[in-house]
């Protein structure tokens, strides 16, 4: 008997679709073995001769939160980080809509902020909240806008290979410091379902009699990591713990044909496993046993219900974090 041409057809993407799911599967369960690996052969010697800054000041300039409705939210990440007389651009954002001037250039122009001022690029992670846009990510380059803009061919330092025709790319695997009281702790991957592999770099700041600020793009190699990473290279205390720690609990700012995308990508679980009130109050417990003077949750990629997690844990050791407003050390 002849089969129905539908039917034919609904069977092949049956077929095709459960295929694609278990090479994904197949994909994830060794990158996460590779990933556990990794981790536990990383083993580096404690950092010499860091040096210190007497002063940071941590400006979002792209984030959730805005100080002013003249100001552009969005679920990116960028950050002007003046530690003394180094200026760094951390991240570029996200610019969903592919726009010249993007979000990101015009909170500049509006916080008088000039892409001549910065010494240094700094770049967390390879997704498209951080590098400037999707088509960034898929033609392996980070920029500021989807038009042409000069970067002065400053060093920016990146987790894997990627670049932008004005800059000079460094690839940062191992740690390093990048100036005086300036570090990557080098990048701890993570395997992500639909998102693959993840390396992702953190910066530490080592300010005078105070301690390590730690700057973070999204945390997706967990904020236990990164810390323990901080505790293996560098001996001065955990004063502050500013970024994203992706905690999209009950709400996710990133929805996509209906979907709740951050409680489904960047989570390095499984799709239909998610983040938990537990999850956050073990992280919670774990940076407050370092007793650190500055937290700040990036709203980018945790809901408020997080934010609201943090702010009751550490009470007025809490800054918000909001585009416009800038974090002083």
């Amino acid at each position: 008997m002849r089969q129905n041409p539908l039917q034919t057809m609904l069977e092949f993407f049956a077929l095709t679709a459960g295929m694609a799911a278990g090479a994904l599967g197949l994909r994830f369960v060794r990158g996460r073995q590779r990933a556990e690996a990794e981790w536990q052969n990383s083993q580096f010697s404690p950092l010499k001769e860091v040096g210190s800054v007497k002063n940071l000041r941590i400006l979002p300039l792209i984030d959730w939160y805005t100080a002013s409705d003249d100001l552009t939210g969005e679920a990116g990440v960028s950050y002007l980080i003046q530690a003394d007389d180094t200026t760094i651009l951390f991240d570029m954002g996200l610019n969903k809509n592919n726009e010249h001037p993007s979000p990101l250039l015009r909170n500049m122009a509006k916080l008088g902020v000039s892409i001549e001022s910065i010494d240094m690029i700094f770049i967390s992670h390879n997704h498209l909240d951080h590098v400037g846009s999707m088509q960034n990510v898929r033609e392996g380059i980070f920029a500021p806008s989807a038009g042409h803009v000069n970067l002065n061919q400053v060093p920016a330092y990146v987790p894997e290979v990627m670049s932008n025709p004005t800059a000079r790319a460094h690839l940062v695997e191992s740690p390093q410091v990048l100036a005086p009281g300036i570090v990557s702790l080098g990048t701890i991957p993570r395997q992500l379902f639909f998102l693959g592999w993840t390396p992702e770099q953190s910066l530490a700041i080592n300010v005078e009699g105070k301690g390590i600020v730690l700057i973070i793009g999204c945390g997706h190699s967990t904020i236990q990591r990164i810390i323990a990473r901080k505790e293996m290279l560098l001996d001065a205390p955990l004063y502050g713990v500013i970024g994203g720690l992706h905690f999209p609990v009950t709400a996710s700012r990133s929805v996509r044909y209906g979907l709740q995308a951050q409680q489904i990508f960047g989570t390095g679980r499984w799709p239909w496993q998610r983040i938990t009130p537990a999850d956050v109050h073990r992280a919670i417990a774990y940076i407050y046993r370092r007793d650190p003077k500055v937290i700040s949750l990036s709203p980018h990629d945790s809901c408020d219900w997080s934010l609201k997690a943090f702010k009751d844990a550490f009470g007025d050791r809490y800054v918000d974090l909001v585009v416009g407003e800038e974090i002083v050390i």
